[in-house]
Protein backbone atom coordinates (compact mmCIF):
# COMPACT_ATOMS: atom_id res chain seq x y z
CA UNK A 1 0.00 0.00 0.00
CA UNK A 2 1.89 3.32 -1.00
CA UNK A 3 2.13 6.17 1.13
CA UNK A 4 1.14 9.66 0.35
CA UNK A 5 2.61 12.79 2.24
CA UNK A 6 0.15 15.44 1.96
CA UNK A 7 1.90 19.09 2.43
CA UNK A 8 -1.15 21.74 2.43
CA UNK A 9 -1.94 24.40 5.00
CA UNK A 10 -5.67 24.50 4.00
CA UNK A 11 -7.68 22.21 5.75
CA UNK A 12 -10.15 22.31 3.63
CA UNK A 13 -8.34 21.40 0.64
CA UNK A 14 -5.88 18.81 2.81
CA UNK A 15 -9.05 17.25 3.86
CA UNK A 16 -10.87 16.74 0.30
CA UNK A 17 -7.58 15.65 -1.11
CA UNK A 18 -6.52 12.50 1.64
CA UNK A 19 -10.36 11.80 1.55
CA UNK A 20 -9.86 11.23 -2.40
CA UNK A 21 -6.54 8.88 -1.88
CA UNK A 22 -7.55 7.01 1.01
CA UNK A 23 -10.76 6.05 -0.82
CA UNK A 24 -8.51 4.64 -3.30
CA UNK A 25 -7.00 2.48 -1.35
CA UNK A 26 -3.83 5.28 -0.26
CA UNK A 27 -2.44 5.45 3.36
CA UNK A 28 -2.01 9.27 3.60
CA UNK A 29 -0.55 11.86 6.25
CA UNK A 30 -1.28 15.38 6.17
CA UNK A 31 1.38 18.28 7.56
CA UNK A 32 0.56 21.91 7.30
CA UNK A 33 4.17 23.41 7.33
CA UNK A 34 6.98 23.40 5.45
CA UNK A 35 9.13 22.24 8.10
CA UNK A 36 7.09 19.39 9.33
CA UNK A 37 6.83 18.46 5.00
CA UNK A 38 10.56 18.60 5.30
CA UNK A 39 10.98 16.90 8.77
CA UNK A 40 8.55 13.70 7.35
CA UNK A 41 9.91 13.67 3.77
CA UNK A 42 13.26 13.07 4.98
CA UNK A 43 12.62 9.87 6.62
CA UNK A 44 12.23 8.42 3.20
CA UNK A 45 8.96 6.48 4.44
CA UNK A 46 6.66 7.92 1.98
CA UNK A 47 6.08 6.71 -1.49
CA UNK A 48 5.29 10.14 -3.01
CA UNK A 49 4.53 14.01 -1.77
CA UNK A 50 1.69 15.84 -2.54
CA UNK A 51 3.25 19.73 -2.31
CA UNK A 52 1.83 23.04 -1.66
CA UNK A 53 4.31 26.40 -2.40
CA UNK A 54 2.27 29.01 -0.30
CA UNK A 55 3.42 27.35 3.51
CA UNK A 56 4.27 28.52 6.55
CA UNK A 57 7.85 27.98 7.71
CA UNK A 58 9.98 26.88 4.71
CA UNK A 59 7.93 27.40 1.54
CA UNK A 60 7.47 24.26 -0.94
CA UNK A 61 10.15 25.70 -2.78
CA UNK A 62 12.51 25.49 -0.08
CA UNK A 63 11.78 22.34 0.68
CA UNK A 64 11.72 20.76 -2.48
CA UNK A 65 15.27 22.21 -3.07
CA UNK A 66 16.43 20.97 0.16
CA UNK A 67 15.05 17.16 -0.46
CA UNK A 68 16.83 17.07 -3.69
CA UNK A 69 19.60 18.66 -2.19
CA UNK A 70 19.55 16.18 0.27
CA UNK A 71 19.31 13.02 -2.43
CA UNK A 72 15.61 12.53 -1.28
CA UNK A 73 14.18 11.19 -4.74
CA UNK A 74 10.74 10.60 -3.31
CA UNK A 75 8.22 11.92 -6.71
CA UNK A 76 6.86 15.56 -5.68
CA UNK A 77 3.82 16.58 -7.10
CA UNK A 78 3.28 20.01 -6.39
CA UNK A 79 -0.05 21.21 -6.05
CA UNK A 80 -0.56 25.38 -5.96
CA UNK A 81 -2.87 28.08 -6.63
CA UNK A 82 0.93 29.58 -8.49
CA UNK A 83 0.13 29.40 -11.86
CA UNK A 84 2.75 31.12 -13.77
CA UNK A 85 5.38 30.31 -16.46
CA UNK A 86 7.49 31.23 -13.78
CA UNK A 87 6.76 29.46 -11.01
CA UNK A 88 6.19 26.41 -12.55
CA UNK A 89 9.82 26.16 -14.56
CA UNK A 90 10.90 26.74 -11.39
CA UNK A 91 9.22 24.43 -9.55
CA UNK A 92 10.10 21.46 -12.43
CA UNK A 93 13.30 22.94 -12.84
CA UNK A 94 13.70 22.81 -8.89
CA UNK A 95 13.19 19.29 -8.85
CA UNK A 96 9.33 18.51 -9.17
CA UNK A 97 8.12 15.91 -10.59
CA UNK A 98 4.56 17.12 -11.87
CA UNK A 99 2.69 20.68 -11.31
CA UNK A 100 -0.70 21.43 -11.09
CA UNK A 101 -2.44 24.23 -10.39
CA UNK A 102 -5.85 24.57 -7.73
CA UNK A 103 -9.02 24.78 -8.97
CA UNK A 104 -8.25 21.12 -9.82
CA UNK A 105 -10.00 18.02 -10.50
CA UNK A 106 -9.64 14.98 -7.89
CA UNK A 107 -9.70 12.70 -11.18
CA UNK A 108 -6.54 14.57 -12.36
CA UNK A 109 -4.67 14.43 -9.68
CA UNK A 110 -5.03 11.15 -8.98
CA UNK A 111 -4.20 10.26 -12.39
CA UNK A 112 -1.50 11.36 -12.09
CA UNK A 113 -0.37 10.42 -8.72
CA UNK A 114 -0.54 6.94 -9.81
CA UNK A 115 1.10 7.80 -13.13
CA UNK A 116 4.37 8.97 -10.70
CA UNK A 117 4.20 6.08 -8.63
CA UNK A 118 4.42 3.70 -11.81
CA UNK A 119 7.23 5.54 -13.27
CA UNK A 120 9.22 5.88 -9.73
CA UNK A 121 8.22 1.83 -9.28
CA UNK A 122 9.98 1.27 -13.17
CA UNK A 123 13.19 3.25 -12.48
CA UNK A 124 16.02 0.44 -12.17
CA UNK A 125 17.66 1.32 -8.68
CA UNK A 126 21.37 2.17 -9.31
CA UNK A 127 23.74 0.34 -6.96
CA UNK A 128 26.91 1.17 -8.79
CA UNK A 129 28.42 5.19 -9.21
CA UNK A 130 30.80 5.35 -11.87
CA UNK A 131 33.23 8.29 -12.47
CA UNK A 132 36.20 6.56 -15.60
CA UNK A 133 37.81 3.82 -13.68
CA UNK A 134 36.08 4.92 -10.28
CA UNK A 135 33.30 2.95 -8.63
CA UNK A 136 31.30 3.19 -5.65
CA UNK A 137 29.05 0.15 -4.48
CA UNK A 138 26.48 1.42 -2.32
CA UNK A 139 25.50 -2.09 -1.52
CA UNK A 140 28.88 -3.13 -0.27
CA UNK A 141 29.95 0.13 0.65
CA UNK A 142 33.43 -0.37 -1.27
CA UNK A 143 35.17 1.88 -3.53
CA UNK A 144 37.36 0.76 -6.84
CA UNK A 145 40.17 2.41 -7.95
CA UNK A 146 42.33 1.24 -11.63
CA UNK A 147 40.96 -2.12 -10.71
CA UNK A 148 41.91 -1.97 -6.66
CA UNK A 149 39.67 -2.48 -3.93
CA UNK A 150 39.74 0.21 -1.13
CA UNK A 151 37.89 0.27 1.99
CA UNK A 152 36.44 3.53 3.48
CA UNK A 153 35.09 5.17 6.60
CA UNK A 154 31.50 6.03 7.29
CA UNK A 155 32.32 9.60 6.55
CA UNK A 156 34.38 8.97 3.37
CA UNK A 157 31.91 6.65 1.62
CA UNK A 158 29.36 9.57 2.26
CA UNK A 159 31.40 12.32 1.25
CA UNK A 160 32.56 10.12 -1.99
CA UNK A 161 29.25 9.30 -2.76
CA UNK A 162 28.63 13.11 -3.27
CA UNK A 163 31.48 13.46 -5.53
CA UNK A 164 30.34 10.75 -7.41
CA UNK A 165 26.70 12.02 -7.94
CA UNK A 166 27.92 15.28 -9.38
CA UNK A 167 30.74 14.77 -11.33
CA UNK A 168 32.70 17.61 -12.36
CA UNK A 169 30.87 19.58 -10.38
CA UNK A 170 32.37 22.27 -8.02
CA UNK A 171 31.26 21.49 -4.46
CA UNK A 172 32.01 24.26 -2.05
CA UNK A 173 32.79 23.67 1.65
CA UNK A 174 29.56 24.58 2.84
CA UNK A 175 27.96 22.73 0.55
CA UNK A 176 29.86 19.46 1.97
CA UNK A 177 29.99 20.12 5.28
CA UNK A 178 26.04 20.36 5.03
CA UNK A 179 25.21 17.41 3.58
CA UNK A 180 27.96 14.94 5.34
CA UNK A 181 28.11 16.43 8.66
CA UNK A 182 24.85 18.82 8.74
CA UNK A 183 23.87 22.04 8.69
CA UNK A 184 24.80 22.58 12.44
CA UNK A 185 28.66 21.72 12.26
CA UNK A 186 31.07 24.75 12.59
CA UNK A 187 31.79 26.57 8.94
CA UNK A 188 35.21 27.02 10.07
CA UNK A 189 36.48 23.75 11.00
CA UNK A 190 39.08 22.51 8.26
CA UNK A 191 37.21 18.75 8.63
CA UNK A 192 36.47 18.58 5.16
CA UNK A 193 40.07 19.13 3.87
CA UNK A 194 40.93 16.90 6.09
CA UNK A 195 38.57 14.25 4.92
CA UNK A 196 39.96 15.05 1.04
CA UNK A 197 43.20 14.56 1.80
CA UNK A 198 41.98 11.30 2.68
CA UNK A 199 40.38 10.29 -0.01
CA UNK A 200 43.30 11.79 -2.45
CA UNK A 201 45.53 9.44 -0.54
CA UNK A 202 43.15 6.11 -0.93
CA UNK A 203 41.78 6.91 -3.93
CA UNK A 204 44.64 8.61 -6.38
CA UNK A 205 45.71 12.78 -5.84
CA UNK A 206 44.69 13.93 -9.21
CA UNK A 207 40.91 12.72 -9.02
CA UNK A 208 39.81 15.37 -6.68
CA UNK A 209 40.51 19.22 -7.84
CA UNK A 210 41.58 21.86 -5.53
CA UNK A 211 38.76 25.22 -7.05
CA UNK A 212 40.90 27.80 -5.04
CA UNK A 213 38.59 29.79 -2.89
CA UNK A 214 35.64 27.84 -3.28
CA UNK A 215 36.07 23.93 -2.83
CA UNK A 216 36.65 21.08 -4.68
CA UNK A 217 35.64 19.01 -7.91
CA UNK A 218 35.67 15.47 -8.64
CA UNK A 219 37.58 14.56 -12.07
CA UNK A 220 35.17 13.58 -14.75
Amino acid sequence: MNRILIVEDEERIASFVQKGLRSNGFTTTVVGDGDAAHEYALTGSFDLVVLDIGLPGRDGFTVLRELREARVTTPVIVLTARDSVRDTVAGLEGGADDWMTKPFRFEELLARVRLRLRTAAQAPEVTVLRSGSLTLDLRTRRARADERTVDLTAREFVLLELFLRHPGQVLSREQILSHVWGYDFDPGSNIVDVYVRALRKKLGAERFETVRGVGYRLSA
